[in-house]
């Protein structure tokens, strides 16, 4: 991947219904290398997929919570049995792996506590293996951007 590529993932970040021409031109390339480049970036698995950002609060689902799951085990079977678990949990947007004192962070949307309540309830906790659950809700956002910076 060059630095080009990369100008295209950015233009694409910031806005990905543009059409090709709009693309090529923004990129200093002619319409043809740049769909090139593009289909090649795509069938690399470098671009994964396009999508739609949402807003949560307008779809209903206005809290944000940031919970970091302690695994009271690392076994191979209870951390691959977590995984599976969330990967299912329809309510995750986000599942990270982490260094430190958690073991995961999870990005969780919901419409209410109450509906928290019942995601920890109904979901985390018939899992089994989690030590602990901390809770963090989000009440602002500062900086969001799928946009990744220049190398």
């Amino acid at each position: 991947m060059d630095n080009k590529d990369r100008e295209i993932i950015r233009e694409l970040q910031t806005d990905g219904r543009m059409s090709n021409q709009e693309l090529a031109n923004k990129v200093n390339l002619s319409p043809s290398p740049c769909l090139r480049r593009l289909r090649n970036l795509e069938s690399q698995g470098v671009i994964k997929s396009y999508g739609v950002e949402v807003d949560a609060q307008a779809y209903g689902l206005p809290i944000t919570v940031f919970a970091r799951v302690q695994l009271e085990k690392h076994s191979a079977d209870i951390v691959s049995n977590f995984e599976q678990h969330i990967e299912f949990a329809e309510q995750v947007l986000e599942c990270y792996v982490m260094t430190g004192v958690s073991d995961y962070l999870l990005k969780i949307v919901v419409a209410d506590l109450q509906a928290y309540e019942v995601f920890v309830r109904k979901v985390l906790h018939p899992i089994g293996s989690i030590a602990s659950i901390d809770t963090s809700f989000a009440y602002g956002t500062v900086k969001k951007t799928g946009v990744f910076p220049p190398i």
